[in-house]
């Protein structure tokens, strides 16, 4: 995805705020034999907390079973997303029991109810993933809360590093790519 710096959504992060989470969120095509939609983990948190709140487990078990456990979200993808959502101020939190619960608001409704008149079918009917394919999907989702947390938190020489590290992964992945 284009970084643009004008664009509303836009932070003040050398990773491009939003739009950084758009990217790992559905641009790769996890769903087998279709392409996953961007923002399909902003979606699914949308819909199932426009239910009824919960907290992270909540959701993670629940988009597991929905999907017939052809979806099993890392914390590492759920957690980041629903920061970003609280950020935006879509979703509400607040300690209950020892617990983070999620509660969706007004705002989030109304992007929920957008996406859902763009898109189709919930985010979790996309097909089976093969086991190595669930396994490459977390460990990218896992990769990018990494970056994203060395991005809000880091050093200026820190983010540099870190920019060079995932060029190089990049490079080894493609590299992979060539010898088969």
């Amino acid at each position: 995805m284009r970084h643009r710096p004008n664009h509303p959504h836009h932070h003040d992060s050398p990773f491009g705020g939003r739009h950084w989470e758009k990217a790992w969120a559905g641009g790769p095509p996890w769903g087998g034999g279709r392409r996953a939609r961007r923002g399909d983990v902003r979606t699914a948190l949308l819909s199932l907390l426009s239910d009824k709140p919960m907290h992270g487990y909540d959701l993670i078990r629940e988009l597991e079973q929905r999907s017939g456990g052809a979806w099993r979200p890392s914390p590492g993808s759920i957690y980041p997303t629903l920061q970003l959502l609280e950020d935006e101020g879509l979703v509400a939190s607040e300690e209950r029991d020892g617990k983070r619960v999620y509660t969706i608001n007004d705002a989030g409704r109304a992007e929920l109810e957008e996406r859902r008149e763009r898109g189709g079918e919930e985010p979790w009917q996309f097909g089976p993933l093969g086991e190595g394919l669930g396994q490459l999907r977390d460990a990218g989702f896992q990769l990018a809360a990494a970056a994203m947390q060395v991005a809000r938190t880091g050093s200026e020489p820190q983010r540099t590093q870190a920019a060079e590290i995932l060029t190089e992964a990049r490079k080894k992945l493609y590299a992979l790519l060539a010898e088969g």
